[in-house]
């Protein structure tokens, strides 16, 4: 219950000058002291109760010529407001509120962190009395946006103050914060919808029609009425930006499972319908990321990506078709006008937009763009830069492009249109620029100190699974290009490991231990392209093709076990054994080798039936435990293979058979292992 408090709240002038002083031995003393007691008789009186303390705050801020003081008054006010169960009244609450946005609207120049706490006071007021009625008929504290308009009316920095009002508002309605912890969350989800209900479209249009009268566009380019050099106006655009975004990321969908593949959908409500049919609103967003300075254009590229975001059945399919033609248009301005993008978080933003706009539209869709052709090849280039020039500086940026090209080439198939898609025309060059751009990052992180890539498996086994994804679009240049590394790489490695013995040089072991870095990086790309395999329908040549990468790694493996007992690599091995699983699962397993695929191990390497491949893995897995031991990750990995073999009958009747696995079962023993 709320106490009413109707005793004397006259303020006693005494103990608000002591505040003041207070405040200064606190914020400004030197003495270490004198700032613990100052600090522990302001925080005493923090944790009063009741309108005696509401009336000692204002007074302090009437009087206060220090932001200290005003600081301390308003963070004061901002505990009382929030504490549970509230010990003010309605009356008081709503005095307080309208003090604070009277104070606000009398002292535009606050410093910002005053400004800031008296925003957030108002807005917490709000929120707490939300449901709070006069009567049947009148609300509390819902005039939200009538309470804004006489500063959005005033001058510069008062504008500014409105919409960082109503951007806060938005914000602090949407989601669970740290004073919420005593509601129940039936009560915010209560609070969350009846806002987003009854006042945030209404604010979104608002944000909209001011961020509108910042900029005009005449002929091609736009222009703006901001000057972005004037640190007020520069504000005001970024708490607009900010309001904007905060109305397109809020919760429209109570019920969204997170396990759904539609999570990062914009769930925008019907009566929203027409602001989105009507293409400005997207292209007004486009617009500002041209004019915008790159400190504020993150933003633009983040409302972008909700708007890209928004579900399909908002619209029908000729509007959607108009829709998707301005995304797309906008996009290639972008890229063709890539100022912006060397921010790496605006890079990375822009790349999750060329996501999303995958995610949201099919390809179907995309080929029937006007200017699509030159769309796809923009992107195409700006994906192979990014994966040459900006791996290291934009990391988010290569796991946004591969999934957003996996996810193009996976729809091939279900692809209806006649026009042409032209991914295999791009795909080629976009995986030999993944390639290169992992080989040369050996080097690189070697030289920098940097941390490897090889050593976060999970991550770059994601990667390559998505990338042999867009290598089966060409899967004869993907096959092509790897051979010839494997090959170029390896005969290196070998030349290098001949003369190894007579150069114990630093440059010597540099180099060694790049070629090890890249050839762990040729055997995981290899082992993935094979893996992908199930993912297809069936072709004879793909089983080839494989066949001979199988053949190469192989005889790579064969190569680099022969140096074992002087040195070897720990990420190239656990490389090794991963490839062999994926070997394992796709052409041995539980059914006999492909035709094709086998021929090719035959004639290459000899392996001629399925025990003499086997024999393979089992040398490999004798020779592991005989020389990793030590290495935990290398042998859990070999144990698990090993455990793969066996679980299958035919491969385990085998096995027995072979004579490394019969010296094995005889010698398992910790000095075999040792």
């Amino acid at each position: 219950m709320e106490s009413e408090d109707t005793g004397d709240t006259t303020p006693d002038i005494t103990e608000v000058v002591k505040l003041e002083l207070l405040c200064k031995q606190l914020y400004e003393a030197n003495d270490g002291v004198q700032q613990h007691e100052a600090e522990k008789a302001l925080v005493e009186f923090q944790s009063r109760e009741g309108a005696a303390t509401l009336s000692q705050c204002r007074l302090l801020l009437d009087r206060a010529k220090s932001p200290y003081t005003q600081h301390f008054a308003v963070t004061t006010l901002t505990k009382l407001a929030s504490r549970m169960p509230c010990t003010l009244s309605l009356q008081h609450r709503m005095d307080m509120r309208t003090y604070a946005l009277d104070y606000l609207a009398s002292h535009p120049k606050l410093v910002h962190y005053v400004t800031q706490g008296l925003v957030v006071l108002i807005v917490r007021v709000t929120k707490e009395g939300w449901f709070d009625a006069l009567d049947k008929n009148k609300w509390a504290f819902r005039n939200v946006v009538g309470d804004v308009t006489r500063f959005l009316q005033g001058s510069v920095e008062q504008c500014v103050i409105g919409v960082q009002l109503l951007a806060q508002l938005t914000a602090e309605m949407n989601h669970v914060s740290e004073s919420d912890k005593d509601r129940s969350l039936t009560k915010h989800k209560q609070i969350r919808s009846s806002f987003r209900d009854n006042y945030l479209y209404d604010i979104f249009k608002l944000s909209c029609r001011l961020l509108g009268t910042s900029v005009v566009k005449r002929g091609e380019l736009p222009k703006s009425f901001i000057n972005f050099d004037e640190e007020n106006q520069h504000r005001l655009m970024k708490f607009l930006l900010k309001l904007a975004l905060n109305c397109l990321t809020y919760s429209f969908y109570e019920t969204v499972d997170e396990s759904r593949d539609d999570l990062d959908t914009v769930h925008i409500p019907t009566s929203w319908r027409l602001t989105f049919l009507d293409v400005s609103t997207v292209q007004l967003f486009f617009n500002l990321y041209e004019l915008v300075p790159a400190s504020l254009s993150l933003m633009t590229l983040s409302c972008l990506v909700q708007i890209t975001s928004v579900r399909r059945t908002l619209l029908g399919n000729a509007e959607r078709a108009k829709f998707l033609t301005t995304l797309v248009n906008g996009i290639r301005n972008i890229i063709k006008n890539p100022q912006s993008l060397t921010d790496p978080s605006n890079h990375s933003e822009f790349s999750r937009l060329l996501l999303q706009l995958k995610n949201n539209y099919q390809l179907s869709e995309l080929v029937m763009v006007e200017h699509y052709p030159d769309a796809i090849q923009l992107i195409a280039k700006f994906t192979i830069h990014t994966f040459k020039k900006l791996w290291k500086s934009c990391p988010n940026s290569v796991h946004y492009l591969i999934s957003l090209w996996q996810r193009m080439v996976g729809f091939i198939p279900y692809l209806k249109a006649t026009e042409p898609h032209l991914l295999d025309t791009y795909t080629p060059e976009i995986v030999h620029a993944y390639v290169s751009s992992r080989l040369e990052s050996v080097g690189v992180v070697l030289r920098e100190g940097l941390d490897d890539p090889l050593d976060d498996v999970t991550v770059i086994q994601q990667q390559l699974d998505q990338l042999s994804t867009i290598g089966r679009c060409d899967y004869g240049k993907m096959c092509a290009l790897l051979m010839q590394l494997l090959e170029q790489i390896a005969q290196r490695y070998q030349e290098l490991m001949s003369t190894r013995m007579n150069s114990q040089s630093h440059h010597s072991m540099e180099e060694r231990a790049i070629l090890e870095g890249q050839l762990s990086w040729l055997i995981y790309i290899t082992a993935s392209s094979i893996g992908s395999r199930v993912s297809f329908s069936n072709k004879e040549d793909h089983d080839a093709m494989d066949g001979e990468l199988t053949s190469r790694i192989l005889q790579l493996m064969h190569l680099t076990d022969t140096y074992l007992p002087q040195e070897g690599s720990e990420r190239r091995e656990l490389a090794t054994v991963y490839f062999l699983h994926k070997f394992y699962f796709i052409y041995v397993g539980h059914q006999a080798l492909k035709t094709k695929f086998s021929r090719r191990l035959s004639e290459i390497i000899g392996l001629n039936d399925e025990s003499m491949v086997l024999a393979v893995f089992a040398k490999k897995i004798v020779t592991n435990l005989k020389y990793w031991s030590h290495c935990a990750k290398i042998l859990t990995h070999t144990l698990t293979l090993l455990s793969d073999l066996s679980n299958s009958y035919n491969s385990a009747c085998k096995l027995v058979k072979i004579e490394e696995v019969q010296f094995m079962l005889l010698n398992h023993t910790v000095s075999f292992i040792s």
